[in-house]
């Protein structure tokens, strides 16, 4: 392990790096319940994406950990499993196994920009401001729908009512009056968790998971007599969401290659600015990442000689290995914070994270007996984390806050990340252009508002 992980040469050693890798586990556990919780309401079967959820995460860890030599962990991400569920199943009206295909798709592309210089072309194009308000927005929707999901919040369909000078038809969202069981239950998770997260507490969402299914149990909410606890759950249900990827049906209807284009495209993106966020924001703070390595990375120079390229193309493969498990996308955590937190420098830290992720499939029988109201606050609570970015936008500056409230704003009203995206680029460019200021709009930037702009008029064509 000394000569594979070069330990002594990033001051490390064996005991730190395997505690390392048990917190940034237990830190990224919850993922595991959070995950079939949400794919499933897609249609998918929810013991193939515990499953799935699982290999994915021990394949693409341990690509970091043996290929990169960094203390990365990768898993299902939050953000993009609600855009496969919400987005592209529910408002778009695609198939599970087609969303899967899409995917896939977007795992090759993340490979493709990878190896060559157009991904620090995109990369470039998108400003820094719209990037952080694309991560606020995610957060902001997760937390929308953790805050459904727990019960929280009703909605009251209701005739059109008079206000002033017009009319609308009011789905309004109301907080509940608590009288149901279940949202009590999201609320004692929610309050337990936000507790041992200020108290810094390791694995505070997977203890509020657990706390709170706990309390479902004791208070009747779930039962084990009514037969929750699958016995009869084994490896070979995987077999219901391997090799899913519907990739001809996908592609059978032509009128619907420009939708799927710029879907595909917000997967992409996504993925590529939450990874990059992570790898820049702690490894370069932490160490992992040096000056000259970085260096090399944005000039693009030295190919896969340089530690941050081998870790993003650990990252990209393990999206479309993910897609033939079956589960959305695969993408590294800004959880594997916790672990370099306390010492985690090199791959070993990530083995040790994937090892655990493999024992975890012998809790399979268990995954029925976790209810949504013991997953909800965890979707509410990695909302908030997630909404850290927003403190970094300019909003004092109309040019930078118009495009960033349309993202952020767009994405849970609209109920759909690609709206939100679609918004904040149209928006800035349009800010820039008036403020005779087209020329420092990257040309990348015009085509797709330009494509989102055209989406949307096929849509209301079509419709």
């Amino acid at each position: 392990m000394e000569h594979f992980f070069k330990l002594r040469e990033n001051n490390t050693d064996v005991k730190t790096e395997l505690f390392a890798g048990l917190t940034t586990f237990l830190t990224m556990a919850y993922i595991m319940f959070v995950n079939p919780s949400i794919l499933s309401l897609a249609g998918m079967d929810k013991n193939a994406v515990f499953i799935a959820t699982i290999l994915a995460a021990v394949i693409g860890t341990l690509i970091m950990g043996l290929v990169a030599n960094v203390p990365f962990a990768q898993a299902p991400g939050m953000g993009l499993n609600a855009f496969f569920t919400f987005t592209i199943v529910f408002r778009m009206g695609f198939t599970w196994q087609q969303a899967l295909a899409m995917v896939f798709i977007c795992g090759l592309i993340n490979i493709l920009i990878t190896v060559t210089k157009l991904r620090k072309a995109i990369i470039n194009a998108i400003p820094v401001s719209l990037q952080y308000a694309i991560s606020g927005g995610i957060g902001l929707f997760i937390a929308y729908i953790g805050l459904i999901n727990s019960g929280f919040l009703t909605f009251l369909v209701e005739e059109p009512h008079k206000i002033t000078d017009g009319l609308y038809n009011a789905t309004v969202p109301a907080v509940t009056d608590f009288a149901n069981k279940g949202a009590l239950l999201a609320l004692f998770g929610l309050i337990v968790t936000i507790i041992l997260l200020l108290r810094n507490v390791k694995g505070a969402i997977l203890i509020g998971i657990i706390a709170t299914t706990i309390a479902s149990l004791a208070t009747g909410h779930v039962s084990l007599a009514g037969g929750v606890i699958n016995s009869d759950a084994n490896l070979g249900a995987l077999s219901n969401t391997f090799m899913k990827m519907d990739l001809a049906g996908l592609f059978a209807d032509p009128g619907k290659f420009l939708l799927i284009f710029s879907t595909i495209f917000a997967f992409s993106l996504t993925d590529t600015f939450d990874t990059i966020g992570t790898f820049l924001g702690t490894g370069r703070k932490a160490g992992i990442f040096d000056d000259k390595d970085s260096e090399k990375f944005e000039k693009n120079e030295g190919g896969f000689n340089s530690k941050l390229e081998k870790a993003l193309f650990a990252d990209a493969t393990a999206t479309s290995i993910g897609a033939i498990l079956g589960t959305s996308n695969t993408t590294t955590y800004v959880e594997s914070a916790a672990g370099i937190s306390v010492g985690g420098k090199t791959g070993l830290t990530s083995v040790t994270t994937a090892v655990l992720f493999l024992a975890s499939l012998l809790l399979l029988p268990l995954v029925g007996v976790v209810p949504a109201v013991a997953t909800s606050p965890a979707l509410i609570v990695v909302g908030i984390l997630m909404a850290e970015g927003i403190k970094n936008i300019d909003w004092e500056d109309l040019e930078v806050a118009i495009p960033a409230f349309f993202t952020l704003a767009m994405m849970p009203l609209g109920y759909s990340i690609t709206t939100g995206v679609s918004w904040g680029f149209i928006f800035y460019v349009i800010t820039k252009v008036v403020k005779g200021k087209a020329r420092e709009v990257h040309p990348i930037m015009y085509i797709v508002s330009g494509l989102f702009i055209l989406s949307m008029l096929l849509t209301a064509t079509v419709k």
